[in-house]
């Protein structure tokens, strides 16, 4: 019989390509969605993606209900825990992201063990590695870790780091389940439907002209089919077990992104600075606009991630970032949203 995985977080941009990923590799997928009303909505969104989808079924579960989770995972032989709050604005309260990121993540390494589910793969974040780091321009690996009493630091990327701190001292404390952990840089790919979540609102705002100036700032890159591949490779792999995997395809700048666009995308070029944005302007935003303070150490700092155990131990081979960037936008172009 084929395995059938739980994957939680099924609506989300990494859940939903996850699902298609393993339906088109011969898995049976039982997904998990607060909202039962978008199952349909979701049927419909994944059938234009695999005809696999009579392997699918749905069920409500909620982040902070530990009560939930068992019967969630009934006749799953795995979970890929994708589930987490990822907000566009940060919350003024920061427990509003970190108490269901966290809790979400013991509930469901809970509910494994119960069940004798010997594997978990977790979504983490690249923000779990490097955020607050003094370090500055250099190469990143797994035994990196975010100081989370470094000061500016956001309530997601707290929420991501504590979260994934809380899964790896369960599984240490408790013996198991076996736990592997993704840590994706900036996500970008294609979009599956309108309500795109956060990972692709810089490519929307460049393609709706928000950046008259661009930052000085620049981010590893890595697309969502990828992702949802590295899931499932590290699931496969009993080698993963107890391994911090980094996700991501390389470094490009602001204005390097910018140029692409402009390439790629010659109805928007108008639209689309290149300009450098000076370093004090973007420090005078962040007093308008608390998202930008978290982006403020890493001005003109190239941080880049060793994605070398993902590819020579997992046979992972992601597209470049020029495709991910190129698909994302083409996406938003497609679905109507620019």
């Amino acid at each position: 019989m084929p395995r059938r995985l739980l994957v939680t977080g099924a609506s989300g941009f990494i859940g939903t390509h996850c699902i298609i990923d393993l339906l088109n590799h011969g898995y049976h997928v039982k997904g998990t969605i607060r909202d039962g009303d978008r199952a349909s909505q979701l049927f419909t969104i994944l059938k234009e993606h695999t005809p696999h989808t009579d392997h699918l079924e749905f069920t409500q579960a909620e982040l902070t209900n530990p009560d939930c989770w068992e019967d969630a995972m009934q006749g799953c032989s795995g979970v890929i825990h994708t589930a987490s709050p990822v907000p566009v604005v940060q919350p003024k309260d920061p427990d509003e992201v970190i108490g269901p990121a966290r809790q979400g993540a013991l509930n469901v390494l809970t509910a494994a063990r119960k069940l004798n589910i010997t594997r978990v793969v977790l979504t983490s974040s690249v923000a779990a590695v490097w955020a607050g780091s003094k370090d500055g321009s250099r190469l990143y690996s797994e035994s990196d870790w975010t100081d989370t009493d470094a000061p500016n630091l956001s309530p997601y990327i707290r929420s991501k780091t504590l979260a994934e701190q809380a899964a790896w001292e369960l599984v240490k404390e408790q013996g198991g389940p076996e736990l592997t952990v993704i840590n994706p840089s900036i996500v970008l790919g294609p979009a599956l439907e309108k309500d795109y979540g956060s990972s692709l609102e810089f490519i929307y705002r460049f393609l709706k002209g928000q950046f008259p100036l661009v930052p000085k700032l620049g981010f590893e890159v890595v697309d969502v089919r990828d992702v949802a591949v590295l899931h499932r490779l590290a699931f496969e792999s009993s080698e993963s077990s107890g391994r911090r995997f980094l996700c991501s395809s390389g470094f490009r700048w602001l204005k390097e992104i910018a140029n692409h666009l402009r390439d790629k995308f010659p109805d928007y070029r108008k639209k689309m600075s290149t300009k450098d944005m000076p370093n004090f302007l973007l420090k005078v935003l962040s007093f308008f606009d608390g998202s930008v303070t978290q982006f403020l150490p890493d001005i003109e700092l190239k941080k880049e991630m060793d994605i070398g155990p993902a590819r020579d131990l997992l046979g992972w081979a992601p597209r470049s970032p020029e495709e991910a960037i190129e698909s994302g936008a083409r996406s938003l172009i497609d679905l109507d949203i620019v």
